[in-house]
C-alpha cells in the first residue's frame, strides 16, 4: 500500500522558491496554468473510484487545496460550507430565473468572473440522490394499458368504400354519386307530405287511401312496370291529395292519372289511355282522364323530379352488400309501408334505411347495423328503431285482413317468396 512518502503522484509541499513538486515534475506560476483532471490523479490511488462529475478549473496556486496523506474518496466527500452555500445560491438563482429573466442573465455573467467554476447544483443533487426506478408492477400496468389502447385502435371497424369496385364502371358515376345523394337529401324536404293532410279531406279518409294504394300495387305488378314507377305514383297521389279536395268517386281516377304520369316519366313504353279506362271498368271517360291529368300537373306545378324512397333504398342496399334475398325482403317491407298512411311522418331516406335494417334483422335474426351503413345513411340504429317496429308489425299482419296485395305479390317465385320470411319480432321487445 502506498504511503505519503513513497507515492510519487502526491502533491508535496512547496520548496523555498514557492514551487510545487509532484513526482519528478515541477509546476510553478511561470509555467502554463493547467492542472490534471482530478480523475487522472484519483485513478492512481488504490481502490479509488473515478470522480463522477469532474470539470476543469482554472489553476489558482494560492487557493489550490492540498491534502496531506491519502486523498479521500471524492464521491463520499462531505459538503463543505462553501459548497453548501453554493447549492443555496443556485436554488435562489433558479427561483429568480423564473421571475425575472434579466436578473438571471446578470447573475450568470457575474458568476463567470469567480475564482472557481462550480458544478451545477442541480446535477450534484441528482448525483447525490439518484432517481428511484419505477416499480415493476407499475411498469407492467402501464404496458398493459398501452397494449389495450393499441388493440382498440387496431380492431376499430373502418368505413368501407362501397364505390371502390365500381371505379371503372362509367354507369356507376362514382365521381358524382356522393354529390347526387347529397342533393337528394336536400331535396327530400321538397317532396315531404304532411302526415295529417287527411283532415282537410271531406269525402275520403285514411282507409280509402290504403285501398287505393293496395290496388295500384296490383296494377303495377300486372303491367310489369319498373319499381321507380310505383314509388313515384304513390308520391304523386299524396302530393295531389294534400293540395286538392277530392270526392270519393274521383279517388280511383286520381290514382290512374298518377300512374300515367309516373309511366311517362320513368317508363320506356307507356300504357295508353284506353288501357287505363279498361282497368277502371269503364268508370271514367277519356275526357275525364285528360282533364284530371291537366289538373294534377298544374297542382304539383309540373314537378316530377322528386327523390322517392326508391333512390335511397338502392343506395343503402349497396352499402350493406345485399344479396337478392335481402333486396327482395327490403322492397317487400317498404311496399307494405307505402299502403299505411301513418308512415308519411317518416322522411323517405329514413323509410329506406329502416327497411334495410329490418330486412337484415329478419335474415340474420339479430340486430345488424355497422358503422359503414351508419356513415352512408346518416342514421344510427336508435333512430331507425321506431320506424322498424312499425314495419315488423305490418309484416306480421300482411297476410291477414282485406289489403293483401303486397303479400300476394311477394309470395310468388318471381319475388323469391320474400313474404314467407319470419318477421323480426324480437325488435318489438
Amino acid at each position: 500500500m502506498l504511503t505519503d512518502e513513497n507515492d510519487p503522484n502526491l502533491v508535496k509541499p512547496t520548496n523555498s522558491q514557492g514551487v510545487l513538486e509532484m513526482g519528478t515534475k515541477k509546476f510553478g506560476p511561470e509555467m502554463k496554468r493547467s492542472l490534471r483532471a482530478l480523475s487522472a490523479i484519483n485513478q492512481n490511488l488504490v481502490g479509488a473510484q473515478a470522480y463522477p462529475n469532474v470539470v476543469k478549473k482554472r489553476v489558482l496556486p494560492r487557493k489550490c487545496m492540498i491534502y496531506n496523506g491519502s486523498l479521500p474518496n471524492p464521491a463520499q466527500r462531505p459538503i463543505t460550507r462553501k459548497f453548501a452555500a453554493q447549492i443555496a445560491t443556485s436554488q435562489q438563482l433558479h427561483e429568480a430565473r423564473r421571475q425575472k429573466n434579466d436578473l438571471d442573465l446578470s447573475i450568470q455573467n457575474s458568476r463567470e468572473d469567480e475564482d472557481f467554476q462550480f458544478i451545477d447544483a442541480e446535477e450534484n443533487i441528482a448525483a447525490m440522490d439518484p432517481p428511484v426506478p419505477m416499480p415493476l408492477e407499475q411498469t407492467e400496468a402501464a404496458s398493459n394499458q398501452t397494449e389495450e389502447v393499441e388493440m382498440e385502435d387496431i380492431f376499430e371497424e373502418p368505413v368501407v368504400d362501397v364505390d371502390g369496385l365500381d371505379a371503372k364502371n362509367p354507369l356507376a358515376v362514382v365521381e358524382y354519386v356522393a354529390d347526387l345523394y347529397s342533393y337528394y337529401k336536400k331535396m327530400e324536404a321538397s317532396s315531404y307530405v304532411s302526415p295529417d293532410y287527411m283532415k282537410q279531406q271531406v269525402d275520403i279518409n285514411e282507409k280509402m287511401r290504403a285501398i287505393l294504394i293496395d290496388w295500384l300495387i296490383e296494377v303495377h305488378y300486372k303491367f310489369e312496370l319498373r319499381d321507380e314507377t310505383l314509388f313515384l305514383t304513390v308520391n304523386l297521389v299524396d302530393r295531389f291529395l294534400e293540395k286538392r279536395t277530392v270526392a270519393r268517386k274521383k279517388l280511383q281516377l286520381v290514382g290512374l292519372i298518377a300512374m300515367l304520369l309516373a309511366c311517362k316519366y320513368e317508363e320506356v313504353t307507356v300504357p295508353v289511355v284506353e288501357d287505363l279506362i279498361f282497368i277502371s271498368d269503364k268508370a271514367y271517360t277519356r275526357k275525364d282522364l285528360l282533364d284530371m291529368e291537366k289538373l294534377m300537373l298544374n297542382s304539383i306545378q309540373f314537378n316530377l323530379s322528386m327523390p322517392t324512397p326508391y333512390v335511397f333504398l338502392r343506395r343503402f342496399l349497396k352499402t350493406v352488400e345485399s344479396d337478392k334475398k335481402l333486396e327482395l325482403l327490403s322492397f317487400f317491407l317498404i311496399e307494405l309501408s307505402l299502403v299505411e298512411y301513418t308512415m308519411l311522418k317518416f322522411p323517405h331516406s329514413l323509410l329506406a334505411a329502416a327497411a334495410v335494417y329490418t330486412a337484415q334483422c329478419c335474415v340474420y335474426r339479430t340486430k345488424k347495423w355497422n358503422i359503414t351503413s351508419e356513415s352512408y345513411t346518416n342514421y344510427s340504429e336508435d333512430q331507425l328503431l321506431e320506424c322498424s317496429k312499425f314495419m315488423v308489425t305490418f309484416h306480421q299482419k300482411a297476410a291477414t285482413g282485406k289489403l293483401t296485395g303486397v303479400h300476394r305479390k311477394y309470395s310468388t317465385s318471381k319475388f323469391g317468396y320474400a313474404a314467407r320470411c319470419e318477421p323480426a319480432l324480437f325488435l318489438l321487445e
